[in-house]
C-alpha cells in the first residue's frame, strides 16, 4: 500500500498526503535554493524527522519503563554543504524538563534509543549526526 501521494502545486511547492490518515504536509523550496522559504523544503524534513523519530523511540522505552519525558523539547539544524548540493549534517537536541527523575543508567538507555531509531539508522554515514542531551 502506498504510504504518501505528492502533488506539484507549481512555484516549487508540494502536497503531500499520507494516505492512511489524509493527514497533509506542504513543502516550499528553500530561499537559497530560488523558493520562497514559507514551508518545510523536503531536507528540512529528513532532519526533522530524525529529531521526531529519536524522541519517539524514546517515548516507547519511556512509556515502557514507566518514566516521564512528556514537554521535552527537540531542537534541529540542518547543514547544507554544496558540489553537490546535499545535507551533510543534523545537529539534534534535547532539551528535557526539570523533575524528570531520570538517573544515569535510564538516561544511557533513552540515549541508545534514539542514537537506533529507524532514521537515524537510514541516514547515510557521511550525514553527521550531532546530539545533545541536555538535562
Amino acid at each position: 500500500m502506498e504510504t504518501a501521494t505528492i502533488i506539484y502545486n507549481g512555484e516549487l511547492r508540494t502536497t503531500a498526503t499520507h494516505v492512511r490518515s489524509g493527514t497533509e504536509i506542504n513543502t516550499d523550496a528553500p530561499v537559497d535554493n530560488n523558493g520562497k522559504g514559507e514551508r518545510f523544503s523536503p531536507t528540512d524534513l529528513v532532519a526533522t524527522s530524525l529529531g521526531s523519530c529519536m524522541l519517539t523511540i524514546m517515548g516507547i522505552k519511556a512509556r515502557d519503563k514507566g518514566w516521564k519525558i512528556e514537554g521535552t523539547k527537540v531542537s534541529v539544524e540542518k547543514v547544507m554543504g554544496t558540489e553537490p548540493r546535499r545535507i551533510t549534517g543534523i545537529n539534534i537536541r534535547f532539551d528535557f524538563p526539570s523533575g524528570h527523575g531520570l538517573e544515569d543508567k535510564d538516561r544511557k538507555i533513552l540515549e541508545n534509543a534514539a542514537y537506533t531509531c529507524p532514521v537515524a539508522e537510514s541516514i547515510h554515514p557521511d550525514i553527521k549526526q550531532n546530539v545533545t542531551f541536555n538535562y
